[in-house]
């Protein structure tokens, strides 16, 4: 069943073209992960499918409802949780939970209670007094004690750290295991592996990739590390060999998914005594897709828009 889809969504400002025919889909119980660089449009793609903004073209559903007419009722059966939380500085975190859970028609339950010990967020703390991580914790809490069946994340784990981004990822699963769909947006490449079923990369306001890892993954290269008998010839000159390097006694290289059984039959005249093989990850087909852009840092690959 599909819970979140959109046509040949088009967003401009005045003549700039913030996204221009993106297609996505979510299914039921399916986690989405959805990336791109700096001012991609993964941002501006959110704030439509809350409502927030209206699409310039295309058609945008949830839950098989229009998500610009429709929501209101459609607020109902989502939770939402920004990379960057304002809270009200004189309400306590805990009072903050409770005021979103009853937004949502969800009583006080034990699931509140369990969360905020995992996350270890003191709920009478004010607002004020609170670190970004805090927060975000705060937010995340509120979400997930509540009973949405569309969770939409935009960069959730920003401020905290890797003990609580364990137990973020534990409530993504269990949401998921209950049926539940997740749209997330992340510039942790390794957190969007672990999690999603699924991946669309966005690249200056148009999808460029969207499947399953496996799917995608043909599309990436393959890390070899080989120690060989004898010296291997003409392995510079073999189509699809790359990054070529020296490593002790062996070889370091990556070569293209669809050279691969050529690479290795070549290789293997010359007596193989080590291979190792690393199978290509989503980093290594985001990289391949934005190197050379100037679209990318080192130091993520999130941002507004």
């Amino acid at each position: 069943m599909t819970i979140v889809k959109t046509t040949n969504v088009t967003k401009r400002f005045g003549k700039f073209t913030a996204l221009n025919g993106v297609d996505l889909e979510v299914n039921r119980g399916e986690v989405y992960g959805f990336i791109g660089p700096n001012g991609a449009g993964k941002s501006t793609t959110i704030r439509i499918l809350l409502g927030i903004l209206k699409a310039t073209e295309g058609e945008v559903q949830i839950f098989g409802k229009d998500a610009w007419k429709d929501a209101v009722e459609i607020h109902k059966r989502i939770a939402y949780v920004p990379g960057d939380i304002n809270l009200w500085p004189n309400l306590t975190g805990g009072e903050v939970i409770d005021l979103f859970m009853k937004l949502r028609g969800v009583k006080h339950n034990n699931r509140r209670e369990q969360l905020i010990q995992k996350f270890n967020l003191d709920p009478s703390k004010k607002c004020r007094t609170y670190s970004k991580g805090n927060r975000q914790k705060v937010a995340l809490v509120a979400a997930f004690a509540s009973d949405a069946d569309l969770y939409i994340l935009d960069e959730p784990t920003s401020g905290l750290d890797p003990l609580m981004e364990k137990v973020f990822q534990d409530c993504v699963i269990n949401a998921k295991l209950a049926g539940k769909s997740v749209l997330l947006s992340s510039h942790i490449l390794s957190e969007v592996e672990r999690l999603c079923d699924k991946v669309g990369i966005i690249r200056q306001g148009q999808m460029i990739e969207t499947g399953t890892l496996d799917e995608l993954r043909h599309l990436t290269r393959t890390s070899l590390l080989v120690e060989t008998k004898r010296p291997i010839q003409t392995l510079y000159d073999l189509k699809g060999v790359h990054d070529i390097k020296e490593v002790d006694q062996a070889l370091s290289f990556q070569v293209d998914a669809e050279e691969l059984d050529a690479v290795m039959q070549h290789v293997s005249q010359f007596g193989l005594t080590k291979l190792e093989s690393s199978p290509p990850t989503l980093e290594d087909l985001f990289m391949r897709h934005y190197e050379g852009t100037g679209n990318i840092s080192k130091t993520g690959v999130g941002g507004e828009l």
